[in-house]
């Protein structure tokens, strides 16, 4: 089984961080997921998708059967369901056995609405202690801690490097940050705070922990 998935939903993609997600480190599967249009996204750089999951709004039949061809497996779900395709695809890359998943296309496109509910997806149960991230343009979004207990989250950088950390609970508590230019020691960030936003990195290596509560982290290179 794939310990580390790529999900590549329908929003717009640059094929430079789809390309850069799918690396494999020494001995590593991936598994490559498209979230119904994503998959022509994959198909794009190169890669045929292992498998298709969603409701085929964004696929014509076609595409279908030239996915199949290739030798993708295809996980239709009717148009009516509760999940988006972007968390179907994430589920599916869990059932197979996934622990690590870098999800891409999911923030821009004409749908904002899909941007949104994606970001909030990382903050999903369902997803506590897995390395669950959204990676776009050059930023990469995680989320650290959980809604009942704590959470911890070191980052690698250069100076000058953007963190911003905003809060999902109400408060987040006891953050703690080392190796940022503006740190917080202990202190809480209720829901709606931006204080959080556009720390900067001192050096190549910072520390993000917080007590209680989940809180995205987002770390963007200035270059």
């Amino acid at each position: 089984m794939a310990q580390r998935a790529v999900v590549v939903a329908d929003g717009e993609a640059d094929p430079a961080v789809i390309r850069k997600a799918l690396v494999a480190g020494l001995g590593e599967q991936v598994l490559a997921i498209g979230a119904d249009g994503g998959a022509r996204h994959l198909e794009s750089v190169g890669r045929i998708p292992d498998l298709v999951v969603g409701d085929a709004d964004s696929l014509s039949t076609e595409d279908i059967a030239r996915f199949r061809d290739a030798g993708a497996a295809v996980e239709l779900h009717p148009a009516d369901k509760d999940e988006s395709d972007t968390e179907l695809a994430v589920r599916a890359a869990l059932a197979r056995g996934a622990s690590s998943v870098r999800i891409a296309g999911a923030l821009a496109g004409p749908r904002v609405e899909h941007a949104v509910a994606n970001l909030l997806l990382l903050s999903a149960g369902w997803l506590d202690g897995l390395d669950a991230a959204i990676v776009h343009a050059g930023s990469t979004i995680r989320r650290l801690g959980t809604a009942e207990g704590p959470g911890s989250l070191a980052l690698r950088g250069e100076p000058g490097d953007f963190v911003s950390l905003l809060p999902l609970d109400d408060p987040v508590q006891e953050i703690t940050t080392e190796g940022l230019r503006y740190p917080l020691a202990g202190e809480d960030l209720p829901l709606g705070s931006t204080r959080g936003l556009s720390n900067e990195f001192l050096g190549t290596d910072a520390t993000v922990t917080v007590a209680r509560g989940r809180l995205l982290a987002i770390f963007t290179r200035r270059a």
